[in-house]
């Protein structure tokens, strides 16, 4: 799949993040922000479209002012009368996304985007900018939130849909929540939708480090329901009254199955425990989508299920790039004169910081490919052909499950990268 994603395992420290107290700042409330991102490939804009508050954070309680990673956009949230940061996070977007794709140079479109803070004790300044791929800021807005306005819709409160705890974290306070959501289910197709969430499940926490770090995860299966089954397929002129409008064909890209109703997908969530979210689609064609912090999105009745809503999973959550690339679709992504802030890929314009802890002395650089299947499931060094481009960028192993869908298992690359974010998470 292309997309934007994700992550640079910086650990950039802004504000008193490591001795700030949750209580002190916030309220067990979440804040839903709601944006419009409209523009094009020359400019674009970012307005508030509205402010909704929902019992309860389930978000980060500990490094609240730092960014894991750079993401393509990023929020702050500074104390109006001080101007400390006292929330920071980072995202991707499909806007970003689409603004590459040459119908950018012609029209402008909107966008819905939804992001999640703590609801603030006090007036805050809430900041959100979007970078290109150069990591250039191209649009930034800064609105004032204050928590007593009238007109923060209140939601969650009631009437929250139905929904089934599939796994329970050690520590739920210091927990990665994860939602799974039904997707073209209709309500006599919800067994089906627990016999998904269930293959899908396994098939996550299967994969290291995930497997290693499960108690770590507090995981639910959201069952709602659609008026018709399975999922639009615009290309074969077929539209479907489903609960979150999903189609495949995103930017005329056949197996590209997203969801551009982010409000919708919210509403469904609300009153649940979740920040990460995966979206189940009842269809047997092939297809997904991830993006970072926002959601994963994939098919359930194809034989790749299982590899596919996993690597999807390394996009949105972990922040991981594709490591494909292909002689006949160069998508010039990544400027090679720019490092990307995502943890598997480089152009050896700024490497450190990332796997070089993992290479070995005297391994050859760039690295050759080997046709030994040992060496091609161990070696760690830098193999030229990823992010979509067959020159000037780097991943760290032969082969991955970002990279291929028959490689069982994420590298050592990806795993370093994971089990860094997850401790970013879940460690005082």
């Amino acid at each position: 799949m292309k997309r934007l994603l994700l992550c640079f395992v910086v650990m950039a420290l802004c504000g008193h993040a490591s001795a700030q107290n949750f209580a002190e700042f916030f309220q067990d409330q979440t804040l839903r922000l709601d944006y419009i991102f409209a523009g094009n490939a020359k400019e674009q804009h970012i307005s508030v479209d509205q402010l909704n508050v929902s019992p309860h954070w389930y978000g980060k309680r500990i490094r609240l002012a730092e960014l894991p990673m750079e993401g393509n956009g990023q929020l702050t949230v500074r104390d109006r009368k001080s101007q400390q940061v006292i929330y920071r996070n980072s995202f991707s977007t499909l806007f970003q996304e689409w603004i590459t794709n040459p119908e950018a140079n012609d029209i402008t479109k909107a966008f819905e985007n939804v992001f999640l803070v703590p609801m603030p004790r006090d007036t805050v300044d809430v900041t959100v900018e979007l970078r290109n791929n150069r990591r250039e800021v191209t649009a930034t807005l800064t609105h004032t939130v204050v928590p007593t306005d009238i007109l923060i819709r209140h939601i969650g409160e009631h009437d929250i849909m139905p929904y089934r705890t599939v796994q329970q974290a050690a520590d739920s306070m210091h927990a990665i929540k994860i939602a799974y959501v039904a997707e073209g289910y209709t309500k006599d197709e919800m067994q089906t939708f627990r016999d998904d969430v269930a293959t899908a499940h396994e098939a996550m926490f299967a994969h290291e480090p995930f497997k290693s770090l499960r108690d770590r995860f507090q995981v639910v299966a959201v069952e709602s329901p659609s008026a018709e089954s399975g999922t639009s397929e615009p290309n074969k002129g077929i539209w479907k009254n489903t609960v979150l409008h999903s189609h495949f064909d995103t930017f005329y890209m056949n197996r590209y199955l997203t969801t551009l109703h982010l409000k919708d997908l919210h509403d469904v969530l609300a009153g649940i425990p979740y920040e990460h979210i995966i979206v189940l689609v009842n269809t047997d064609r092939y297809g997904g989508g991830g993006i970072l912090n926002s959601y994963n999105l994939s098919m359930t009745h194809h034989a790749k299920f299982r590899p596919v809503v996993v690597h999807e999973f390394g996009h949105s959550f972990a922040g991981l790039g594709d490591e494909y690339a292909y002689d006949n679709e160069n998508l010039d992504m990544y400027p090679t004169d720019v490092e990307p802030w995502e943890p598997n890929l480089t152009t050896r314009v700024d490497f450190n910081g990332k796997w070089e802890n993992l290479i070995k002395k005297g391994t050859p650089l760039p690295t050759p490919e080997s046709k030994d299947a040992k060496t091609i499931q161990t070696r760690v060094g830098l193999f030229e052909g990823a992010g979509y481009q067959t020159k000037g960028v780097y991943r760290g192993v032969q082969d991955c499950r970002m990279r291929t869908n028959e490689n069982p298992e994420f590298c050592a690359v990806c795993q370093q990268a994971i089990r860094r974010l997850v401790d970013f998470y879940t460690k005082e």
